[in-house]
């Protein structure tokens, strides 16, 4: 695990200078591999590759990188973990290869030169985004793994072709120079609060799609970003994997629950291996009480587990947590978070992103890393069984949705969402009494205003659209992604979120914040959930054992109910946020009038009239606009630290 950063010159370079220009961007991310650095610069071909190391596996010199393949014939740098290495290292020997270390760089390097790059990538697993210089065909490879567990980024600036794990590194080359902003990433992030790839925030930088690889050839240099992403290659689609786990599904529910919990108990057990300990981040949900159960299960003591407490029920699940990790007996340790930290971490938030990032949960995530970091470098967490497994209320919500809207004449979808606060208000008071007793705290004027403004949208690929869209900006076209984002025909409403969530929320959104939290205090988090043979093995299971209707997550609750009693988690989610919409109207407010009523933000990103009035209905009670303020505070504070 590491942060790798580089570039290709296209030209002959003086080692001096080509040294100091790659030092200084491995040194700006220094926070990714404390422990150790390498350079490695061609003159000739004006190549410069960089990494700095967090050591995990083989923590000698015979580990460190950059690393060459034993024939010489590649040199690469590497960020993340093969997991599972041991049996292909195994199948390297008995192909008469000899290993100076125990590293899965070194294994990586020596399939590399056995079968190719491309065959490489198709026998690995784990996660992982490399740059690897071919001597022999005169070319540069970048790969970032299946899933989009771990970041890499490219851009044109200068006649160079500059690389990083984070975008501070291409930003600490001299030929970078004065950024630009990419307008249609800026609308992209209004609209969800992540930039989706192959976007990022600046002109001229792309970032790399999950499951994607780009060669680029020494003599024939791309001249600007679009060339890199018009050269992207797949060599993993989760939509091609979807649609060939369906026409060969498991035989019943009896097999599929039996290859799930094969599959996650194999990829716990792989992402243990390490020669330093592995701990866990444990909220007292599902995926995270599961992925622990099975920890402690393999382990040879108690597993270590973190959590983090708010001082607010809504959010607090630290309880849970606590009464979870007692069951399971781990060694559990917690961190309470406050407002104070919060206002403290206002200004570090965009240090850590780089670019616009407005996920909420990105502060409890960062403060739960510092707490693991003083004792350990490598945790596990329940990441990606939502996605997976239909974990998200948002399924329930939508599904729902789309029951009342076929029920609802358009005219009166398209008068309730016009309406003002207090009719809403009005209409809740009414129909909360006529639902189901379970749907009746889900009735509320925001939930109603929400339901009125998507159920109008005219077909369910833009309706899910418009369920993540927090503001439309006024100047810049901003088509949504999650209705122009290809996927296979034929699948149902559910399926098709979970795909969506797959390919964007979870690599743009979810693991961006994974990593960029935890990799800022040098840590590092493994997701066995994100196996790619544990997503394949929940896409050839029955729908039944995933989302059925009235939740998800059927299967994994399964496996849980094995090792945890059910009184211990089966309660409704809450989350992994912080109390935004109480934060804001109290310990928060100062600074939130301050930042909305200053000329600072863009106007052509977020309307002024419209900020105000959500403002002022927020600060009022009359609806809760918290996550839609908090893209406006994030904006304007990544402005002040990267644009200044």
């Amino acid at each position: 695990m590491c942060g790798i950063a580089g570039y290709l010159a296209f030209k002959p370079v003086g080692l001096e200078n080509g040294t100091t220009s790659l030092k200084a961007m491995c040194d700006s991310i220094q926070h990714r591999g404390p422990d150790a650095d390498g350079m490695f610069v061609d003159q000739d071909t004006g190549i410069a590759l960089g990494q700095r190391r967090l050591a995990i596996v083989d923590l000698t010199e015979t580990g460190e990188q950059p690393m060459t393949s034993p024939s010489g014939r590649y040199c690469i740098v590497y960020n993340g973990e093969i997991y599972g290495f041991l049996e292909l290292r195994q199948q390297l020997i008995d192909h008469g290869v000899t290993f100076r270390g125990t590293s899965d760089t070194e294994v990586l390097l020596a399939s590399m030169d056995l079968w190719g790059i491309r065959k490489t990538l198709d026998l690995v697993h784990g996660m992982f985004a490399f740059a690897v210089f071919d001597r022999q065909s005169n070319r540069v490879v970048f790969a970032r793994d299946r899933l989009g567990k771990k970041p890499l980024y490219l851009g044109i600036k200068g006649g160079h072709l500059l690389f990083g794990s984070e975008l501070k590194a291409l930003r600490a080359h001299p030929a970078f120079g004065t950024p630009e902003v990419d307008r249609r990433a800026q609308a992209q992030y209004a609209r969800y609060a992540f930039i989706p790839a192959p976007l990022t925030i600046y002109q001229g930088v792309m970032k790399l799609p999950a499951g994607t690889m780009v060669e680029v050839q020494l003599e024939a240099p791309p001249v600007s970003s679009d060339d890199l992403v018009d050269s992207l290659r797949t060599f993993w689609d989760l939509r091609d994997r979807v649609e060939a786990c369906r026409a060969d599904p498991y035989g019943d529910e009896t097999q599929a629950l039996g290859g799930i919990e094969d599959a996650l108990h194999a990829a716990v057990g792989e992402r243990m291996v390490a020669d330093v300990p592995v701990g866990t981040f444990l909220s007292g949900g599902i995926d995270s009480s599961l992925i622990t159960a099975m920890m402690q299960e393999q382990a040879a003591g108690k597993v270590i587990s973190f959590t983090v407490r708010f001082d607010h029920d809504a959010t607090n699940e630290a309880d849970h947590a606590a009464a979870i990790a007692k069951h399971l007996g781990t060694d559990h340790h917690e961190v309470t978070a406050t407002p104070e930290m919060a206002f403290d971490l206002l200004q570090k938030l965009p240090q850590v992103y780089d670019e616009p990032f407005a996920d909420p949960s990105a502060f409890p995530t960062l403060l739960v890393s510092e707490l693991a970091r003083a004792q350990l470098k490598v945790v596990m967490s329940g990441d990606g069984g939502d996605e997976s497994f239909g974990g998200y209320e948002r399924y329930v919500r939508m599904m729902a949705m789309e029951r009342i809207g076929a029920k609802l004449p358009g005219p009166a979808v398209s008068a309730l969402a016009a309406s003002p606060a207090f009719v809403t208000s009005a209409a809740a008071k009414v129909l909360r009494p006529l639902a189901p007793a379970s749907l009746r705290d889900q009735i509320t004027p925001d939930r109603l205003s929400k339901v009125a403004s998507i159920a109008r949208h005219p077909d369910f690929r833009s309706r899910y659209d418009a369920l993540f869209t927090l503001w439309k900006p006024p100047a810049a076209s901003c088509q949504g992604v999650f209705h122009s984002h290809q996927i296979p025909d034929g699948l149902s409403p559910v399926d098709k979120m979970m795909l969506l969530d797959s390919e964007l929320y979870l690599p743009e959104s979810i693991l961006v914040k994974a990593d960029r939290a935890s990799m800022s205090t040098g840590l590092e988090i493994r997701a066995p959930l994100l196996d790619y043979r544990v997503v394949e093995a929940a896409w050839r299971s029955p729908d039944s054992l995933r989302y059925d209707g009235k939740s998800g997550k059927v299967a994994l609750r399964r496996l849980l109910d094995k090792r945890v009693p059910k009184s211990l988690y089966d309660r409704p989610k809450q989350g992994f946020g912080i109390p935004l919409n109480d934060w804001l109207r109290g310990p928060l407010k100062s600074i939130a009038n301050e930042v909305f009523a200053s000329d600072d933000l863009v106007g052509d990103v977020f309307d002024r009239t419209q900020l105000n009035k959500r403002w002022t209905e927020h600060l009022s009670g009359a609806r809760n606009w918290g996550p839609h303020l908090w893209v406006v505070l994030m904006y304007h504070f990544w402005q002040e630290e990267w644009l200044r």
